[in-house]
């Protein structure tokens, strides 16, 4: 899950949370669990089964490791120091001494720090930088948000095909398994519209190449298609519906499938991502919209997550006692103007429920 190292608020389980309730027996050696949901959470958070092969994978410059070491914090304290998944630092120049140092100093795991290539953070022999200068300048004068940015559109292209191929991702998986037999090969927290004016022609390149590559695409008659939560007509438009990638759990595998990546080389040739400001999540959403299945993808409703003024955060009153949560359902994104989660759920039939790691029992309150 790749992102830029701004401050993160992660409100998973905290530590006292993978303990089961118990109650103790007649000889007081044996602890009970008390409830199904009980036995069900430890089986789930039982650390001794071993872990995914997965890390964490950061995209980050020298100047921001103080607002890295923020999110590492929140991870460690909340997740990582029960399973302690390895850290991956990314940076398109060379990482400081005292990057590393001080990016060590926040976790007990293993930390991988790698460089750019050059020719994934450098302009394609294919692009009239003196147009892009226009384009930035124009989205500059209409207010967007970076779009006067030459570097902002550097990293949206590397993130959007480029960093899953890195060296150091290699030999892992990034399956994320939460029930037996269940894999998946994306995982989300917040869903939003994009701004219209950054893809003004990213659904006319992405219809260029389904017609093109109809090999890689999921079938839309199926009952699962993810289709009609990028499109209200049926295809004919993108409706700017994405996932938000600053929190995204993505398996290796699908993103450096030849389906994503002949996906990513078909739009990096069109010229989007510096002629516009095509941004990572919404080309990393339509290549899972129009690839995957909604089997495949999973919405973490039991993680809270804020980023800038956005934040996801599980309304059931019993999921925040359960999972001991810490943020504030009145502040959550979710089902407000914007927010693209209740088409999701009407597109998928599913209710917030199901997508709990931990089911209530039959008759009970969500």
């Amino acid at each position: 899950m790749p992102s830029r190292s701004t401050p993160t608020d992660v409100s998973s389980h905290s530590s006292e949370s993978a303990l089961p309730s118990t109650e103790s027996n007649h000889n007081d050696e044996v602890a009970v669990l008390t409830t199904p949901q009980d036995s069900e959470y430890a089986r789930l958070t039982d650390t001794s089964q071993g872990r995914v092969k997965a890390a964490f994978v950061v995209l980050a410059r020298n100047k921001e490791i103080y607002a890295l070491r923020s999110s590492m914090r929140y991870l460690e304290d909340r997740f990582n120091h029960k399973y302690n998944y390895p850290w991956i630092f990314l940076n398109e120049e060379p990482f400081t001494e005292e990057f590393k140092n001080m990016s060590r100093q926040m976790t007990n795991a293993e930390t991988y720090f790698g460089l750019v290539p050059t020719e994934h953070w450098s302009y394609p022999d294919h692009i009239n930088q003196t147009y892009a200068q226009e384009c930035r300048e124009h989205m500059r004068a209409m207010g967007i948000p970076y779009g006067g940015s030459e570097s902002y559109r550097h990293m949206c292209r590397y993130q959007s095909g480029f960093f899953m191929l890195h060296p150091l991702l290699d030999g892992l998986d990034y399956y994320w398994y939460l029930k037996e037999k269940r894999d998946l090969k994306y995982g989300f927290t917040i869903a939003l519209g994009e701004y219209r004016a950054t893809v003004a022609t990213l659904w006319d390149s992405t219809l260029e190449f389904v017609k093109a590559h109809p090999q890689y695409i999921y079938p839309r008659t199926r009952p699962d298609s993810l289709l009609n939560w990028i499109t209200d007509d049926n295809g004919w438009s993108y409706n700017l519906c994405h996932f938000w990638s600053n929190f995204e759990i993505a398996s290796v595998r699908f993103m450096r499938s030849e389906g994503y990546q002949a996906y990513f080389r078909h739009l990096d040739q069109a010229g989007g991502f510096f002629y516009e400001r095509w941004g990572d999540a919404p080309v990393h959403s339509i290549a899972v919209a129009l690839m995957l299945g909604a089997k495949d993808v999973h919405w973490f409703y039991d993680i809270g997550y804020k980023h800038d003024f956005f934040e996801h955060c599980p309304t059931g009153p019993s999921w925040l006692t359960l999972g001991k949560c810490y943020c504030d359902p009145n502040t959550s994104f979710d089902f407000t103007g914007g927010s693209c989660i209740p088409k999701y759920l009407s597109v998928t039939n599913r209710t917030t429920t199901d997508f709990l790691v931990v089911q209530p029992e039959e008759g009970d309150e969500d």
